[in-house]
């Protein structure tokens, strides 16, 4: 059984799918992941890119190396401004989606938070969560540490 999900920017001009349920999601307490999403953190949502597929509209990127060394291209409507996605070469295989964009975004549960150095006090998430002090551990499976932000 194919389970769909859909996402669209404000606008409605770009809609996108996904077919199969997403693999995980993050939140993400960067710099950059704040100035993106205009507010104090990110939720991206894992999902394969043979999964995923944009359905209408057309997207813009802007690419930056972040904090972490990667290079990351944020996929945004044009018209709107959106923020739809995030992509790197790092992860060719996956995309990570903006939770905020999700029709449903009941579909995700974050399980984890990364850049908990960069958090901003005035924000609070369920403290019973894994935290990283920046990035995730490669590979993934390794046991992740457990911090308190220092805010």
């Amino acid at each position: 059984m194919v389970d769909i999900f859909t996402g669209s920017c404000l606008c409605g001009k770009v809609k996108y799918e996904c077919t199969r349920k997403p693999e995980s999601a993050t939140y993400c307490h960067c710099d950059d992941c704040r100035k993106t999403t205009g507010s104090a953190f990110n939720v991206g949502v894992r999902v394969s890119v043979s999964d995923f597929k944009i359905i209408s509209g057309e997207v813009k990127g802007y690419t930056k190396t972040a904090d972490s060394g990667n290079q990351l291209t944020r996929v945004f409507c044009p018209n709107c401004g959106s923020p739809l996605f995030t992509r790197s070469p790092v992860h060719p295989d996956h995309v990570y989606i903006k939770a905020g964009s999700l029709d449903d975004p009941n579909i995700v549960q974050p399980k984890i938070q990364i850049w908990m150095s960069k958090k901003v006090p005035w924000a609070e998430i369920d403290s019973s969560l894994t935290y990283f002090p920046q990035n995730r551990t490669i590979p993934e499976k390794k046991e992740a540490q457990k911090i308190r932000p220092n805010v």
